[in-house]
């Protein structure tokens, strides 16, 4: 799995939440989900101003494709970061933002 490779990760607490809501809508019990979803960052970011402030910059050039508010909140903090991104959504390749996005499948 191309997340075990990853080494210093960083995620925020938007996208963990949306991770974990995600993984209990499909049965996963509440303690697990949260455990396997915080499991794939060694650090997690709270959501701030700033990240904020640069997720909602990135509605109108994401709308299109459908980006959730985790999404957003995932490449805000990639690019305030300065941080390549990981996703398995195919769509977001057709981002320019300024940071490199990596697809795991």
């Amino acid at each position: 799995m191309i997340l075990a490779h990853l080494g210093n990760t960083a995620v925020s607490t938007v996208s963990l939440a949306e991770v974990q809501g995600k993984l209990v809508s499909q049965g996963v019990p509440e303690r697990e989900a949260w455990e396997g979803a915080r499991s794939l960052a060694s650090d997690v970011v709270d959501f701030d101003s700033q990240q904020a402030r640069v997720t909602a910059t990135l509605l109108p050039q994401t709308q299109s494709i459908g980006l959730s508010l985790g999404d957003r909140a995932c490449l805000a903090l990639g690019i305030i970061l300065g941080s390549p991104v990981y996703t398995a959504d195919q769509a977001w390749k057709s981002l320019k933002l300024g940071i490199k996005i990596h697809l795991v499948r």
